[in-house]
């Protein structure tokens, strides 16, 4: 019955258009007034939301959503363009791989999918067009390339995941995410290359050395970011979270040597990112109260058991996983569906013999598909509001793009080494 209950209200309260945040916590809500009275169960659950946002590690999430407001302003963007479009501009399709690229690595610094497909987004969008580039096509490229950066580190979603696993290492987590994203931004530029080849796109004008130098060192600073990052955590110099607040502190630097931020405008970058943390916070609390529920129920063990007498097989019940989790994706925002599918499916996949590190990886690289498809996308809205255009007409140049990031979700699933190799190689 309590099953049911959390069932069928999450359901109708989406359907109706609550958010998803408070959607979370009324169904928790309703759950609990099953078994005991209200003002126990509003207590239980306002407890449980307490206890789930008392952890160190999601400090670093306020300032890595801080970093990326500083970078997304402060000029990172344009030089990132800048020295990707020397490097393959001169192919057929070259902005569409400029867009790629640039997201990556924007995404990369910024660890923001959405920052990365509203920066690049205004910047490309008319210069794709002029050259002949359809907005559609533009802006489905955006839309697809922006979620990388939700794999390749820095990630705040990578950090969610590692507090809902139980501490999986966010240095291993950081390291097990560059293959699988550059692998996923590869295929995306190999569906580019399809597009531009078939409409005959003419081949821009290959850079010179000179200009390649020189847009690498304008852009080193900011890529220099990812090293001081990644490798202090992994050198064990800092914390994830000690991270995100030197990251802070370099973009602000970087942004006033650049001369692109002034003082005037830091209030309202502070306040955009206070903004977008409370909603992140509010939707971890209200998700982290479902999650106990869940296992106050013994759902985990019931769905365990369950898919495990459905198949012995590694692959049928890994593809079972995906399905469901691509399907979760299309109604259901990223950090929720980690915090509350996680408790769910990682017991599952480590009675398999599963590392948990690959298992966070494949279920963030496959709900980055669920942020470019309606009706909860985040990126797609961003990435079509900013283009001019409508979803309607984005769906179609979407869809190959979709299937690229299938085939490298598949690829990453069933080869563990992809994901395992760089935190081996680190001894994580």
């Amino acid at each position: 019955m309590e099953i049911l209950i959390l069932v069928l209200t999450f359901v109708v309260l989406i359907a109706i258009g609550v958010p998803i945040a408070w959607s979370i916590g009324l169904s928790s809500i309703f759950t609990m007034l099953v078994s005991i009275p209200a003002l126990p169960a509003v207590t239980t659950v306002a407890q449980r939301m307490a206890t789930g946002l008392d952890s160190f590690a999601l400090l670093a999430i306020p300032f890595f959503v801080l970093a990326g407001q500083i970078m997304s302003r402060g000029g990172i963007a344009r030089r990132l363009i800048d020295f990707a479009k020397t490097l393959v501009g001169s192919f057929p399709g070259g902005l569409a791989y400029v867009n790629i690229i640039a997201a990556m690595l924007f995404g990369a610094i910024s660890g923001s999918s959405v920052a990365a497909a509203s920066a690049l987004g205004s910047m490309l969008g008319k210069r794709m067009e002029e050259e002949g580039y359809p907005k559609e096509f533009s802006a489905a490229v955006n839309v697809t390339s922006a979620t990388t950066g939700l794999v390749i580190p820095p990630s705040n979603i990578l950090i969610v995941y590692s507090l809902a696993s139980g501490g999986v290492s966010i240095a291993a987590l950081f390291l097990a995410g560059y293959i699988p994203g550059i692998l996923t931004g590869a295929f995306l530029m190999i569906v580019a290359a399809v597009w531009a080849k078939r409409k005959g796109l003419a081949v821009g004008e290959r850079s010179k050395l000179r200009e390649v130098v020189k847009t690498f060192f304008d852009a080193f600073p900011s890529l220099l970011l990812l090293v001081v990052v990644i490798g202090g955590i992994v050198a064990g110099i800092f914390t994830a979270t000690e991270a995100s607040a030197v990251a802070v502190l370099y973009c602000l630097a970087l942004t006033f040597i650049y001369k692109e931020v002034t003082w005037g405008e830091i209030p309202s970058i502070f306040l955009n990112s206070v903004k977008t943390t409370a909603i992140v916070m509010l939707l971890i609390g209200t998700s982290m109260s479902m999650s106990w529920i869940m296992a106050y129920e013994n759902i985990p063990q019931n769905i365990t058991e369950l898919l495990l007498s459905v198949s012995d097989s590694k692959i049928i019940i890994l593809l079972l996983i995906n399905l469901t989790l691509l399907f979760v994706g299309i109604f259901m925002d990223m950090t929720p569906a980690v915090l509350i599918f996680t408790p769910i499916f990682l017991p599952v996949v480590t009675e398999m013999g599963m590392d948990p590190t690959h298992f966070g990886i494949i279920m963030v690289l496959n709900l980055c598909i669920g942020l470019c498809t309606p009706p909860v996308g985040s990126v797609l809205f961003i990435g079509v509001g900013v283009a001019g255009t409508t979803i309607q007409k984005v769906i179609r140049p979407l869809l190959p793009l979709f299937i690229a990031m299938i085939i490298a979700l598949i690829i990453v699933t069933y080869v563990p080494a992809l994901s395992l190799w760089l935190p081996g190689l680190f001894g994580l």
